[in-house]
């Protein structure tokens, strides 16, 4: 079996929950023996291709954003496409703003759901020519249904199906004005069409997103996310500071004010003392403002000394940052379809704090390693942050079964030999359907 990944880079701006998934999956396929590259676009991704290909970042996000935005860069000669599609001006849109939020991307979100019919359509056409003279595949799998517009090309020139991850669509799509909001859904519905099965990060997720793009029970399956456990040390959390962490983007969605008014809050209560706040996970320009008022907040109340934010957010120092923590929380606004960080978290032995949204209380209910509080405002946070890291039988309990859930449940070694049962027997139902 041959299998391509296409995924969507973050240039390394900001930690990508998404990106770190499709990489994992990845890498855990080819350690199983599966024959598979990544095909990256609009940025470059965290770590490269191990099989000898050189394989070009398609969708160039200068390029393509300049030729939606400015229909005479369409004429532009190759020496300046090659010039903008360079690492170091992708390395330089991933910093900023509009590289990685949907506001001001409205109009190429729907060209490029429209694929061959959208302004894009020569770079469909180049990444398909690619593919088809590099490297034969088996199946293609898309990382996102934002991609939805790739599958229709694909389909019909390599003569291969085509799998789909389904995980927080709806956080780029409902930003949108309405009217551009209903476009895009309704854009995907059709889309969808050109999909042999999508792949959910939870149940939670699936459900939702049957609804979205009126998908039929056989064309949608739930694999939850996992990680090696045998990338991260364990140290049982109740033999740690109590410090409190937080890992994901930096950044108002993610939630991060909240917590920083729950820290705020939490240090005011007798015995929280000593208790620090640990924060990693990157940012684009777009969230500079923001961060800034945190530490105003944070500074006002005396407690810049309490608090610690750490740039890099590589494996190493991820694992350097989880050695520093006893609990992570990441109180996402509104929730969300999954959050890597949680199983990266509990993989360290580290027990997760998270509102009662989205996924998360499915999480919580399948690992054990973790509470969940209602509603999500500062004030329950802080309260269940204190009761919590005040219970040290309980914050060893949780410890522990936060570890062996990993070991057990998201586990990256089981769960990425499903995900090949699912190209195998999507594979099989597109052959048979052939016929």
């Amino acid at each position: 079996m041959k299998i391509v990944h296409i995924i969507p880079g973050s240039g390394d701006s900001f930690y990508c929950g998404n990106c770190l998934r499709d990489s994992k999956y990845f890498e855990a396929i080819r350690a199983a023996g599966v024959d598979a590259i990544k095909v990256p676009m609009y940025l470059p991704l965290y770590s490269r291709n191990e099989n000898g290909l050189e394989i070009p970042v398609f969708y160039g996000a200068v390029n393509i954003y300049l030729k939606q935005l400015f229909p005479v860069f369409k004429h532009a000669p190759k020496w300046f496409e090659n010039f903008l599609n360079s690492k170091p001006m992708l390395k330089f849109a991933a910093s900023q703003a509009n590289s990685t939020r949907a506001k001001g991307l409205e109009e190429m979100t729907v060209s490029m759901l429209m694929g061959e019919d959208g302004e894009q359509k020569e770079e469909l056409e180049k990444m398909v020519d690619w593919l088809e003279n590099h490297y034969k595949a088996d199946i293609i799998h898309i990382s996102n249904a934002l991609l939805l517009g790739l599958a229709h090309k694909i389909r019909e020139r390599l003569k291969v199906p085509v799998v789909c991850s389904l995980q927080d669509e709806d956080v780029w799509v409902d930003i949108m004005s309405a009217e551009k909001r209903e476009q895009v859904w309704s854009l995907m519905r059709e889309k969808s069409r050109d999909i042999d099965m999508f792949v959910s990060v939870s149940h939670y997720y699936t459900s939702f997103m049957k609804d979205k793009l009126h998908l039929p029970d056989e064309k949608i399956t739930t694999l939850h996310l996992g990680v090696d456990p045998a990338d991260y040390a364990y140290l049982n959390a109740s033999k740690k500071e109590k410090n409190i962490g937080y890992l994901s983007r930096l950044c108002e969605e993610n939630g991060l004010d909240i917590l920083v008014d729950a820290f705020i809050l939490f240090k005011k209560i007798p015995g929280n003392e000593h208790s620090k706040l640990i924060l990693t996970g990157g940012h684009t320009s777009d969230d500079n403002h923001f961060i800034k008022e945190q530490k105003t907040k944070l500074s006002k109340a005396g407690l810049m000394k309490d608090v610690e934010f750490i740039d890099d957010f590589k494996p190493k120092s991820r694992q350097m940052f989880f050695d520093k923590i006893a609990v992570l929380s990441v109180p996402v606004r509104h929730g969300e379809a999954f959050g890597i960080y949680l199983t990266e978290a509990m993989a360290a032995g580290i027990p997760i704090v998270q509102p009662a949204l989205g996924a998360f209380p499915e999480i919580v209910a399948k690992s054990g390693g973790g509470i969940t509080y209602a509603e999500n405002s500062p004030e329950m946070l802080s309260k269940a942050l204190d009761e919590f890291l005040k219970d040290d039988a309980e914050l060893q309990k949780l410890s522990l079964q936060a570890r062996q859930s990993v070991e057990n449940k998201f586990n990256i070694n089981f769960l990425s030999k499903i995900m090949t049962e699912i190209y195998q027997k999507t594979i099989d139902n597109y052959k048979a359907g052939s016929k």
